[in-house]
């Protein structure tokens, strides 16, 4: 967005301890300016893809996660709940979000458009708070094992969080990627789940379900609606 470059909780590996990827395998993409780290569990800060893909760039992550970069990562930025970080003209604040034990952290990134990358979350006070001028929500749907403790967002809890950001699309997140190993199921179902419920409950929200290396254009979007 406006020249920035900003990557989320890249996780890039055909394995990492008991889940497996199911999808294609992720290339390490080029020119990064700053990856956004949403907590510290292992399916979300991975020091061996964050090596990748970090290089020159900023990795903003939670207060009290630096620790687990360093030696491994140069430009680490730590940051509260209502911290900001300028980035050329894009500033990324960050926000709130329900997902102990641990530190957890979701995005707004301001500039030309605004985002909300919610990293990993379940509901919360405070949630309709961000929907001021909302463009895209990134929103997480599912996980990568049997059930979804809690934490999480499943499609119907989803389409809840959907109706209090009321961005003017959402891009469903965090399913259909990895898998436990051994578990056989029906990976696309939740994004099924979600449009279909999203488009009840939420019928003025664009959703835009994206295969891996897909893409929306926002400014494309703007237009359209």
């Amino acid at each position: 967005m406006d020249g920035v470059r900003l990557l989320t909780d890249p996780l890039l590996r055909s394995h990492v301890l008991h889940m497996r990827r199911v999808t294609e395998k992720a290339a390490a993409p080029e020119r990064i300016d700053a990856v956004l780290i949403s907590h510290a569990h292992y399916d979300h800060l991975d020091v061996s893809s964050l090596t990748r893909v970090a290089g020159n760039a900023k990795t903003i992550v939670p207060s009290g996660t630096g620790k687990r970069l360093v030696g491994w990562v140069d430009d680490v930025v730590e940051v509260d709940v209502g911290d900001e970080v300028a980035l050329g003209g894009v500033t990324i604040t960050a926000t709130r979000a329900e997902h102990g034990p641990g530190k957890a952290l979701g995005y707004v990134i301001r500039g030309s458009a605004q985002i909300y990358f919610a990293g990993d979350t379940d509901l919360f006070d405070g949630m309709r708070d961000l929907s001021a001028g909302l463009d895209v929500a990134l929103l997480p749907i599912a996980g990568w094992g049997p059930r979804l403790p809690p934490g999480h967002l499943d499609p119907e809890r989803a389409v809840q969080a959907l109706e209090l950001l009321g961005p003017r699309v959402v891009v469903p997140i965090h399913w259909g990627t990895y898998t436990r190993i051994g578990l056989s199921r029906d990976e696309a179902a939740p994004a099924r789940q979600f449009e279909e419920l999203a488009a009840a409950q939420a019928p003025n929200v664009a959703v835009r379900v994206l295969p891996v290396g897909g893409s929306v254009d926002i400014e494309v979007e703007a237009s359209v609606r």
